[in-house]
């Protein structure tokens, strides 16, 4: 049982990176800054950008989630 935990953990983790680095793609060393408002981290999202945020969400929440899962199998 812990091993398919362990494999569902580390399949999780990649793709929650995935999104994350597929998110901060578009941003540059100006925008983490705050040299440019049309780029800047308060701009409303819209398709793609909507979707992949939405899924970073799940994702974390589902990452979160199994660990304290796996924690609770194993202890």
């Amino acid at each position: 049982m812990e091993n398919y935990l362990d494999i569902a953990m580390i399949i999780l983790s990649v793709a929650l990176v995935a999104a994350i680095v597929l998110q901060s793609k578009g941003a540059g060393l100006g925008g983490l800054a705050g040299g440019g408002e049309a780029g800047g981290a308060f701009s409303a999202r819209r398709g793609l950008e909507k979707t992949l945020f939405r899924i970073t969400i799940i994702l974390s929440f589902l990452f979160f989630s199994l660990a304290i899962y796996t924690v609770y199998v194993s202890g």
